[in-house]
């Protein structure tokens, strides 16, 4: 039993931080608000990615996403147009979206309506589905699954681009010696 604990302890990099799943999941359930908007962060896109020399962002409403892919357990949903609303079922489905192992892959574009932090997931402007009653509602979607193609901006998520470059920028140059500190080292 100990030499169990012994390799076990030998692995972990930093004993503070637990490796427990049970602890881990009640963390992440019972999480406060502030840390669910950082755990609800969405990748940028390619051209926001090399503009703003930054790799992801917590969501927020109004951002623009691209659905990378989400699951839809059984009925229909809606991908709604400017001019008008179309149903699709789940069997017409393969037209407009690629199947990938059961979950449902689509390239659509749309604005987050809402950021439901309580629940993990956000809703997205044209990705609803109809009730058994015949109402329409959004689907949840995980930020993870999505990608943001437009950033709403104000000036506290310009300070947040701004020092998120600013950390990658000087991680780049982190741990590189220089000429100069390399000739000082050899005299």
């Amino acid at each position: 039993m100990c030499h169990y604990l012994f390799l076990y302890s030998i692995m972990k990099l930093n004993p503070f931080v637990t490796s427990s799943r049970r602890k881990n999941r009640k963390r992440h359930f019972n999480a406060p608000s502030h840390i669910r908007r950082k755990i609800m962060s969405s990748p940028l896109s390619k051209e926001l990615r090399q503009k703003y020399n930054v790799r992801s962002m917590p969501i927020r409403k109004d951002d623009e996403v691209q659905v990378m892919w989400f699951v839809l357990l059984r009925g229909s949903f809606f991908i709604a147009d400017v001019q008008h609303v179309r149903r699709i079922n789940l069997t017409s489905l393969c037209i407009y979206i690629q199947v990938v192992r059961g979950h449902y892959k689509g390239q659509q574009i749309g604005k987050v309506v809402q950021v439901y932090r309580k629940k993990y997931v956000i809703y997205i402007e044209r990705v609803q589905r109809e009730k058994a009653n015949g109402t329409t509602v959004h689907v949840g979607i995980h930020p993870s699954k999505v990608v943001i193609t437009r950033l709403k901006l104000d000036k506290d998520r310009k300070k947040i681009l701004e020092r998120k470059a600013k950390s990658r920028a000087d991680g780049k140059e982190k741990g590189k010696y220089k000429e100069e500190t390399i000739e000082k080292m050899q005299e």
